[in-house]
């Protein structure tokens, strides 16, 4: 109930928004989505024929910002399975992706180039039937809808978990130039064919993360005052100051694009730190998985699995109560706390609008 309230709340105030994020301009013709599993509609379920379809019990926060626009949820665009309809968009993101090439250790072969490329793909494959077949208007983007469209991206998360498995805090921070380097030359392909309108959001608090907490904060000494791992979220945080750099420096560059830089991180480590305040009941705990509070989870169990764990057959199975719970599955976020995120989204309190003539 408290959530309900919030939401009206925050829809009662629609006016005070940003120019670039109030409803009012949020009427855009269709949705590019470029991303992992914080955004991934059933990608890697298509692609690789993944178990899982979307990695959360319910809606993700792309979700419900398709929603807000009273547009159609966006179709992954490796399914083909029933002939999706993509007029309003297509979804690019697959979980496991990283912004830098995937490697043969990697989830998905799908990094951000890739995806960058499908869409190079997909746009002209599109552009090439519609001239032929005018009734594939009704599942085809028109021409306008790729310039008009507004293209989102969730990306970095994974490259920073992957490479804290190998690397110190000081080295994972080094690499984060490369990674900067990746998305510029994957974002300015796009622009060169034709997109103008960047929603890009930061990375969250890796380090609060219930998986992240089991294998690297088992030392209380590496954790911070919320509980969390203190390196993930400082290399987190150092990833998102040099993201909202490259921001500023591309929309420098290219005065005809809109970027919207989005505080993602924010958002979310102050739901995870001050959940009670916003209806939850645990804030780090994960709703799906094993061993029982504070983390409710073991890596040697995924959520839905069931294993022998030392000569007992156990499974790591969901709460009862998921709207209770922040985190789902050690990883990703319930249904409940990416509403909770997209509200916040949509208020333009943690978005900022990067303007040339502000610097």
């Amino acid at each position: 109930m408290a959530l309900k309230v919030l939401a009206l709340q925050l829809l009662a105030s629609l006016a005070a928004f940003l120019p670039t994020t109030s409803p009012a301009n949020l009427s855009y013709p269709a949705v590019f989505n470029f991303g992992d599993s914080n955004s991934d509609t059933g990608g890697l379920n298509a692609g690789i024929a993944f178990p899982i379809k979307r990695f959360c019990n319910g809606y993700l926060i792309i979700d419900y910002i398709m929603n807000e626009m009273d547009l159609p949820f966006l179709n992954p665009y490796l399914d083909s399975v029933g002939a999706p309809s993509f007029q309003t968009g297509c979804n690019f993101a697959t979980g496991g992706s990283t912004v830098l090439p995937a490697s043969a250790a990697s989830i998905s072969p799908f990094s951000f180039g890739i995806q960058v490329a499908q869409f190079g793909r997909f746009k002209a494959k599109a552009l090439e039937l519609l001239s032929k077949d005018k009734k594939l208007q009704n599942v085809l983007p028109f021409e306008d809808n790729f310039k008009q469209g507004l293209y989102t991206f969730d990306v970095g998360q994974n490259d920073l978990d992957g490479a804290f498995s190998l690397k110190s805090e000081d080295q994972v921070v080094a690499l984060i130039p490369s990674i900067m380097t990746e998305f510029e030359t994957g974002i300015q392909k796009l622009y060169n064919q034709g997109a103008r309108n960047f929603w890009i959001h930061n990375t969250g608090p890796l380090g609060c993360l219930p998986r992240i907490i089991a294998t690297f904060g088992k030392n209380p000494s590496q954790l911070d005052q919320f509980g969390c791992v203190a390196s993930h979220n400082r290399a987190a945080t150092a990833f998102n100051a040099q993201l909202h750099d490259l921001c500023f420096k591309f929309q420098r560059k290219f005065p005809e694009a809109n970027v919207t830089y989005i505080n993602i991180y924010k958002i979310k480590l102050d739901l995870i730190t001050n959940y009670a305040q916003y209806g939850f009941k645990q804030g780090i705990a994960a709703c799906c998985g094993y061993g029982g509070l504070p983390l409710n989870f073991d890596n040697r169990i995924n959520c839905g699995e069931t294993k022998n764990l030392n000569g007992t057959l156990v499974t790591a199975t969901p709460c009862n109560n998921p709207e209770e719970y922040v985190n789902w599955d050690g990883s990703h976020y319930t249904r409940a706390a990416n509403q909770y995120v997209s509200t916040q989204i949509l208020t333009g309190n943690f978005s900022e609008t990067l303007d040339i003539f502000q610097y």
